[in-house]
């Protein structure tokens, strides 16, 4: 009997780990209509940022990747590949909530400006809380807080018309 309740314990944690990093993936559309899902260890493995804003009155240290290197480790290219039509290309960034927020290609591109676009998953060093993360949008030099979205699933390029 005891062995049967530990099997279970044990089922029940692993299913419950499966669950939580499925919360934590990151859903990118490219180009194609390709769809390429990153793990949170996807995510940490590239060169981390932190900033430090004093966003809503409070100062805050933020510490994630570069949104650009998001969108190439899923096959997005940038630099040379970034002219013609691929310049009139957004990113649509999607919540949890339904929240959307749109950002230019050329905003992420470092050829184009010295702008930091980062996709969190700490603040002042810790995970972010449930109703900001796991991932949220920090974009520190811009005025007003509309395209800091929090709770992030998916990041969608898409061709304006």
């Amino acid at each position: 009997m005891r062995h049967r309740l530990v099997f279970a314990a044990l089922v029940f944690s692993l299913i419950l780990q499966v669950s939580l990093a499925q919360c934590q993936q990151l859903t990118i559309q490219i180009e194609a209509g390709k769809q390429v899902a990153l793990t949170r260890a996807d995510i940490e493995a590239l060169p981390h940022i932190k900033v430090t804003t004093g966003a809503a009155g409070a100062s805050a240290t933020f510490e994630g990747v570069a949104l650009q290197a998001v969108l190439e480790k899923a096959g997005v290219e940038f630099g040379q590949a970034l002219k013609g039509k691929r310049l009139a290309s957004c990113l649509l960034v999607e919540a949890a909530d339904g929240y959307r927020a749109v950002v230019a290609l050329p905003e992420l591109d470092p050829a184009f400006t010295d702008k930091q676009i980062v996709l969190t998953f700490l603040k002042d060093g810790k995970p972010l809380e449930e109703k900001e993360g796991p991932y949220r949008i920090v974009i520190p030099d811009e005025k007003r807080m509309a395209r800091w979205v929090r709770q992030v699933t998916t990041l969608k390029i898409v061709d304006v018309q």
